[in-house]
């Protein structure tokens, strides 16, 4: 039996994405990665020059629309 994907959103859930990225080799995760780099790097490109940038410590609360 072959498993289709969903294009329902609600059936994805983070084990389904972590399945999914381990299921890719080195080169494709390496590529992936790349790809948003390079996306972050176009929408921000000042972003490489930020010195002293701390990280977050905490929570960090993600919000939606419902």
């Amino acid at each position: 039996m072959i498993k289709k994907p969903s294009h329902n959103f609600s059936k994805e859930t983070i084990e389904e994405k972590a399945a999914w990225f381990q299921s890719l080799t080195l080169e494709q995760r390496m590529e992936l990665f790349c790809e948003f780099t390079d996306l972050i790097l176009e929408n921000n490109p000042q972003i490489a020059k930020e010195k002293n940038v701390n990280s977050i410590t905490g929570r960090v609360q993600i919000l939606s629309k419902s």
